[in-house]
């Protein structure tokens, strides 16, 4: 079973759809048993940093990701949701995030616009197994106006993001839609499952 965490935020619909088109068996939960009985779990998001990490914060359900994923459950954040895995965001204010990949999430620099809406050109920057059977420079749906600055565990880049998606062991995320990218984004999320075994 893989956990789509349910915090109030994010298209958890369209996640779910899109990891059930790749065989998954996906819950979306706010419990922490289901989280704990997960072979896996996926951070969306989408909104404003801090009144999101305000959500994911009630009640525990924040702590309880961080601790199961420092066990080394596999994680996924998806837009929003990658943004919450770093340690902080500069939005609206200085917020601590999840503190699970080093990095700041800062307002997009390099854009002719914001939010940057669409297709975007993904170079692979570094190997792993998220991009299993995609194609460098392969095009990903982005919607964002702030995104991670630079990480040491930054394993794709756009233009408009150095660290477009990032890995740390069993911790990944896309600033990207995975869900709303195609049959690339979905061998993302295809990828992540044989992550989860």
């Amino acid at each position: 079973m893989i956990a789509i965490v349910d915090y109030g935020v994010g298209n958890l619909r369209s996640v779910e759809r899109a990891l059930l088109h790749v065989g998954a068996k996906p819950k979306l939960t706010a419990d922490g048993d289901d989280l704990q009985d997960a072979d896996g779990m996926v951070l969306p998001g989408v909104g404003a940093f801090a009144p999101a990490l305000a959500k994911l914060s009630e009640g525990g359900l924040g702590r309880r990701v961080v601790e199961l994923a420092k066990k080394g459950k596999p994680i996924l954040g998806v837009c929003l949701g990658y943004q919450l895995l770093f340690e902080e965001s500069a939005e609206h204010g200085r917020h601590e995030g999840l503190g699970l990949l080093d990095g700041r999430v800062v307002e997009v620099k390099n854009s002719r616009r914001l939010p940057v809406i669409g297709w975007c050109r993904l170079a692979q920057t570094e190997v792993s197994p998220l991009w299993r059977g995609i194609a460098d420079r392969s095009y990903f749906y982005f919607v964002h106006s702030y995104t991670p600055d630079s990480s040491r565990h930054a394993i794709a880049s756009t233009e408009q993001s150095p660290a477009a998606a990032a890995a740390r062991l069993n911790v990944m995320g896309t600033q990207f839609h995975p869900e709303k990218s195609g049959p690339d984004g979905l061998r993302v999320y295809e990828n992540f499952l044989a992550l989860c075994g």
